[in-house]
């Protein structure tokens, strides 16, 4: 079959498409006909070497895919074959055109929804569900989502007011990003690629103040955002590194200031994570999130897929499509 393997660590070129064995079903797992295959930023990272990959290349790269079951192993029940489902891998072995996975990490694609939408939505999206439940709005607060153009912030963008958000004020980096970000629903948007955007953000918010803060910029920004945050009540989510540094604050710049943050990371949080599948696919199937999906890619050009992502201007989610005609 074909697939993409990871030669080595470094740039989009170590992704090389070739021909390997295809892979069969060990007891606990099932296979499926690869029909989308997100590509998902923080595959860039472990393809680059700055996150580990915990395995020696080279190897098939990926994580998730969506498509048909043709196979399970023993403990597996057979009437999962034939159903469209996503699956994720183990941290490998997702872009090729037929992907073993655990059977634990199966969710089926409800009707309605294809297998690019599933594919697109289900990282992120799962990721936005908890985040809001965690947040637990009631409906006064004003939020303030960081990179709401795109990945995880452009799901909590379209759903949090459903959630409770009074007012959502954006960060994006660019005036496409920008625009992208009110379209998705933020009241006001903040460029974050200025040095002084938090000051921005004290202008916009006028005297007023957040209550809640969903971080997922990190490095010393979050610490300037301290004091424009509600005191005994303001809260922050962080769950994301885009700096490259988590949050840096301390015990003592929350207590002083009466402020709370949760650390959105680690492996109970992974599980809430894992359970929200089903519910976010069900809510895009049934046009309540938008998938947003920017393009759809042959197998091959996976390389090209990262290169697109490490510049920052896809304003959606890039798919790889195996073709299995040729």
């Amino acid at each position: 079959m074909k697939a993409i393997v990871m030669t080595g660590t470094g740039g989009p070129e170590v992704l090389v498409p070739e021909e390997v064995a295809p892979p069969q079903a060990s007891a606990g797992e099932v296979v499926i006909r690869a029909e989308a295959i997100p590509v998902l930023f923080p595959e860039t990272k472990l393809r680059s070497g700055e996150f580990p990959l915990g395995v020696e290349p080279p190897l098939v790269f990926g994580f998730q895919a969506a498509g048909v079951v043709t196979e399970v192993g023993t403990d597996v029940d057979p009437a999962l074959i034939g159903h469209r489902v996503t699956v994720a891998t183990m941290g490998f072995g997702a872009y090729a055109e037929f992907v073993s996975a655990p059977v634990g990490s199966v969710t089926l694609i409800p009707d309605g929804l294809s297998s690019v939408d599933a594919a697109a939505v289900l990282m992120s999206g799962s990721v936005a569900l908890p985040l809001l439940e965690t947040a637990r709005l009631s409906g006064t607060e004003t939020v303030l989502i960081e990179a709401a153009a795109t990945g995880i912030g452009s799901y909590l963008t379209q759903l949090a007011k459903e959630y409770g958000a009074a007012r959502i004020i954006a960060t994006a980096g660019g005036p496409a990003k920008i625009e992208q970000a009110r379209k998705l629903g933020a009241d006001e948007v903040v460029d974050h690629n200025g040095p002084d955007w938090p000051r921005r953000l004290r202008e916009i918010l006028g005297g007023t103040t957040l209550d809640v803060v969903f971080d997922s910029i990190g490095g010393s920004t979050a610490r300037d955002l301290l004091d424009l945050m509600t005191p005994l009540h303001g809260r922050m989510l962080s769950y994301g590194w885009l700096s490259g540094a988590p949050a840096q604050l301390t015990a003592a710049d929350l207590i002083t200031r009466g402020l709370t943050l949760t650390g959105c990371a680690g492996p109970t949080w992974l599980a809430r994570v894992t359970a929200a599948h089903t519910a976010t696919l069900d809510r895009a199937a049934a046009g309540g999130l938008d998938p947003l999906v920017e393009t759809v890619l042959p197998l091959d050009q996976a390389a090209h897929a990262h290169q697109l992502i490490e510049s920052r201007t896809p304003l959606g989610r890039i798919i790889l499509r195996p073709d299995h005609e040729s």
